[in-house]
């Protein structure tokens, strides 16, 4: 069906397209149309249910009042529990945001750019893939605003918000250790970047700082693109192959609920059997018997920061580049303590 348009509105109104343009752009007064032809200009549209061209508007102010969001997985429940943040928070300064999913691939993330490029957002949040700093420079050089989240280039100047990544892990692995596990093994992803990189390091770290055996018999590494119904069997098979583990460090909630399905299948007790603890927390850990003890991200906080720093990108007043790393919380529960409920903020480093 044919949209509305700006002429259809002019006609029912007795005026000529442009007078209908400036009362939908807001410069009524400073055109110096009059109150009763504003007003009847606004009733004929909303009764109409005129909704502008986004990229007409684009081509005429620069400015389309949305927001690229491409994040790694907005099926995982962290990413879509962010992106909720994120919408709400745009709505509040009249944004709205495109969301896509790379699933960590570099060709997809590009290919999401480019369509984000074409609908001519005003700025982008993204969670970036390996290999995708050349693009965000490329954006950076075009003036487009940028904030990463969740993971950042090194070698890139730009803003960020992430967790405390190394902090997090520290405080999960030292938690183990500290309820008394003596093998505790890392299943994580094969994945270089900064995020899953500090994350084995913090485990790795605490380990050896508590004396506890670290070699490549604790450590367990899964593609991401691995079919997630060959992931369980992965784990099982490693679980299978190790002897003597006791507990294991989950680096991400999609490998603690295969874990979790992994140890069960075993006919293993979580919680008896094996301590379990995994990075990021779900409704999910908390409500399984026994329930399980996450590092938990401050999701709200996060969202909100994310957008706060846009916003100043969009408004011309940030200059430099601003990181932003939140701490996380320790999430006590039943999978490796007996002192249920327990929240324990991470130091920062």
């Amino acid at each position: 069906m044919k949209g509305i348009s700006i002429k259809d509105i002019a006609t029912q109104a007795g005026v000529s397209p442009t007078t209908v343009s400036f009362v939908l752009n807001g410069k009524a007064k400073e055109k110096r149309i009059s109150e009763h032809v504003s007003r009847k200009i606004q009733k004929i549209a909303a009764k109409l249910k005129y909704r502008p061209n986004q990229l007409a508007r684009g081509l005429r102010t620069g400015k389309t009042k949305t927001i690229g969001l491409i994040v790694e997985d907005i099926a995982n429940s962290f990413f879509a529990s962010v992106a909720k943040v994120v919408e709400d928070e745009a709505d509040k300064y009249g944004y709205k945001v495109l969301y896509g999913s790379t699933e960590d691939n570099v060709e997809k993330a590009k290919g999401l750019l480019e369509v984000l490029r074409y609908r001519q957002v005003d700025g982008y949040i993204i969670t970036p893939t390996k290999h995708l700093d050349k693009e965000i420079e490329l954006l950076k050089d075009t003036n487009k605003p940028v904030v990463l989240m969740d993971r950042y280039f090194p070698n890139v100047s730009s803003h960020y918000v992430i967790v405390d990544n190394y902090g997090g892990a520290y405080a999960a692995t030292s938690h183990l250790v500290n309820q008394g596990y003596k093998k505790i093994a890392i299943v994580t992803t094969t994945s270089d970047q900064i995020q899953m990189k500090d994350r084995f390091d913090g485990f790795a770290a605490a380990l050896k700082d508590h004396g506890v055996t670290f070699n490549k018999t604790v450590v367990k590494k899964i593609p991401f693109e691995m079919d997630r119904a060959a992931l369980a069997q992965e784990i099982i098979k490693y679980l299978q192959s190790v002897k003597g583990l006791d507990a294991i460090f989950f680096a991400t909630n999609y490998l603690g609920i295969y874990g979790i399905e992994s140890i069960r299948s075993l006919g293993l007790r979580i919680g008896v059997d094996i301590g379990v603890v995994s990075f990021d927390d779900l409704d999910l850990f908390r409500l399984h018997s026994p329930s399980i003890t996450c590092i938990a991200q401050p999701i709200q906080e996060m969202g909100r920061q994310i957008v706060g720093l846009l916003m100043k990108e969009l408004n011309h007043s940030s200059s430099t580049s601003q990181h932003v790393v939140l701490t996380p919380e320790l999430m006590i529960r039943e999978s490796s303590s007996r002192q249920i409920n327990a929240k324990i903020p991470v130091m920062l480093r």
